[in-house]
């Protein structure tokens, strides 16, 4: 979720400004741009995703090894936000989207569950794998191995809400982090 700008503190919803404070950002603002249709005869729809969870790779595809080592934990602080959805939910937005007339503009496509922290979620899927979870990875090691503009996306979060995806009427399949988890790793 480039979009936002990484907060501790801030809430972030649809309505939010954002997109104008680093690369990342920049360029989810130009895609967007370049996406939108000109005039008001068809009906747009943006969906903003967190980091989105599935089984066979994405992220918990890159976490999956270390964790079950035991090795596992929070990256940096783990105190920064981590907006995440799982992949049917996502799924579930777009067609909701597709099918329901009155959808429009943009739905932040993360879980209700927005203030989930980098910490809480690295427990949550240790307790998944039955596997202890609190081996940080330190941030000078994500800068070194990532880069410092891909660095940041893991290292600052936000706490993003889906207040308008949920106002439209989807619902959820898997609001809450663990359940998710659980039938990801299954």
């Amino acid at each position: 979720m480039s979009y936002y700008q990484p907060s501790l503190t801030a809430e972030y919803d649809e309505d939010s400004p954002g997109g104008d404070f680093d690369f990342f950002s920049n360029l989810v603002t130009k895609w967007e741009a370049a996406a939108r249709l000109p005039g008001d005869s068809t009906r747009q729809v943006v969906v903003r995703s967190g980091v989105v969870l599935g089984r066979g790779g994405g992220a918990i595809g890159h976490m999956l090894l270390p964790f079950r080592l035991g090795l596992g934990g929070p990256i940096g602080s783990g105190q920064q936000f981590f907006p995440w959805i799982h992949i049917g939910d996502l799924a579930g937005i777009l067609a909701h989207a597709l099918e329901a007339s009155h959808v429009q503009g943009v739905l932040n496509g993360v879980s209700p569950a927005s203030t989930t922290t980098n910490a809480e979620f690295a427990q949550a899927l240790g307790t998944a794998l039955g596997r202890p979870a609190f081996i940080p990875l330190p941030s000078t090691v994500v800068q070194a191995v990532f880069g410092r503009e891909r660095a940041i996306m893991l290292l600052e979060g936000q706490k993003v809400v889906p207040r308008r995806t949920l106002a439209t009427g989807y619902q959820y399949s898997f609001p809450e982090l663990g359940a998710a988890l659980k039938e990801i790793i299954a």
